[in-house]
């Protein structure tokens, strides 16, 4: 019996060592080209197999996906379990952020696999799209009891707010963390942290900014193809790049497929486009916040709020970059280049505020990360803002950025 038992434990040690290299794989192909580029040949090819071996492990590819994104989300939850056991919220999130640098360190060194992107749930199928946003709304109610537990509405607004906004910046790590050498992420982790402590602004700084002009669309985009960019854009943020089909998207206009391949070769020139108008856009609110009047503070202040709205509120919002890993690899460096170009801007804002001195003297580069994660994720609050006026939901929710994650 005792020989049984260990050749037992030998298949099953092997079935679980294939399947590890299995989801492995799968990761990186979702990370590389989003679900639509996740196949049975690619995964197969990867690691050695044939086709019907990995049918084997799983029967069909959603049932992969599925299993990568859970794996994921059981990663993410050792991360956030590891900060829930500090004493006070400073501690807890420094330890989350500090086991994030450490996971991103170690898959740097190849000492760890990379972890998938998320941002493919929404396109997945019931049940098991149920079943992930379950566990993601799990994971985040656990962040959010960092912070403790709420005295009222506005308290329990605040906590939400900021567990939003901690735990997209450390999906957002992966836009800017490669730009640094691994002996350099105990310095990025602390300036990181500087800015979650304390914000941007300095203590006692007033809010009041200016609403600036935002155009609803720009140069070629008049028109009918101004309808197909915004239409996209909902379509996508709601539902990722693959629950966003030509389908939906002409169904939502009521037009025909042919009028859309008219305007667009194929849906991933839309979304493109989508980018582009999204990056130019924003770039031509910065432009009026530099030329607003007031100081440097209050000029960066402006802009944040004035995209935040748009994000909250507006019928037109800017696109999420959930949709980039879809695009193929010549088009997705040219959206990472605008995104860059965006990001300078803000980090110059936060430099002419310093000289100033009436910005703090954070890491302007990595505090303009910040500033993109939270502008970029603020699209999933709809709902939050939704339960309070516009310009509270906008004031609350840029406190996580002006005076970071714990003021009173």
């Amino acid at each position: 019996m005792g020989e049984a038992v260990d050749i037992d434990d030998a298949k099953t040690a092997r079935f679980q060592e294939k399947r590890e290299r299995i989801l492995e794989a799968a990761t990186l192909l979702i990370n590389r080209h989003g679900l639509k580029g996740l196949t049975f040949v690619d995964v197969a090819e990867k690691v050695g197999l044939n086709t019907t071996s990995v049918t084997y492990y799983f029967r069909r590819k959603e049932m992969l996906a599925a299993a990568v994104l859970h794996r994921t989300l059981d990663r993410i939850e050792t991360l956030v379990d590891s900060g829930a056991r500090e004493a006070d919220p400073k501690a807890r999130v420094r330890a989350y952020v500090t086991a994030n640098f450490e996971l991103h360190a170690r898959i740097l060194r190849g000492e760890d696999a990379p972890i998938a992107i998320l941002s493919d749930i929404r396109a997945m199928k019931p049940p098991l799209r149920t079943e992930l946003l379950d566990r993601y709304l799990l994971i985040f109610r656990k962040l959010r009891g960092y912070f403790g537990l709420p005295a009222d509405d506005r308290q329990r607004a605040l906590t939400t707010a900021r567990a939003h906004a901690l735990l997209q910046n450390m999906f957002w790590l992966i836009a800017w963390l490669p730009e640094y050498g691994a002996e350099d992420f105990d310095r990025a982790r602390d300036r990181l942290l500087e800015i979650f402590e304390h914000g941007f602004a300095p203590s006692g700084a007033r809010w009041a900014p200016d609403a600036l002009p935002v155009p609803r669309t720009t140069g070629h985009s008049q028109g009918m193809p101004g309808h197909y960019l915004r239409t996209a854009t909902e379509l996508i943020n709601e539902r990722g790049y693959r629950g966003a089909s030509v389908e939906d998207i002409v169904a939502q206009l009521n037009v025909t497929k042919g009028s859309f391949y008219h305007h667009h070769d194929a849906k991933d020139d839309l979304v493109v486009d989508c980018f582009k108008q999204s990056h130019l856009r924003t770039s031509l609110v910065q432009q009026a916040g530099f030329e607003a009047p007031g100081d440097s503070l209050h000029r960066i202040n402006s802009v944040i709020a004035t995209l935040l709205d748009v994000q909250f509120a507006g019928d037109f919002p800017l696109l999420r970059s959930t949709a980039l890993q879809a695009l193929p690899d010549e088009w997705r460096i040219d959206v990472f280049e605008q995104s860059g170009r965006v990001a300078r801007r803000f980090a110059g804002m936060l430099i002419d505020g310093i000289s100033e001195g009436v910005i703090r003297p954070i890491d302007p580069l990595i505090a303009s990360q910040v500033i993109m994660a939270t502008l970029n994720a603020a699209y999933d609050l709809r709902k939050w803002a939704s339960g309070m006026p516009g310009e509270e939901a906008v004031a609350l929710y840029a406190t996580t950025l002006t005076q970071g994650l714990f003021a009173d």
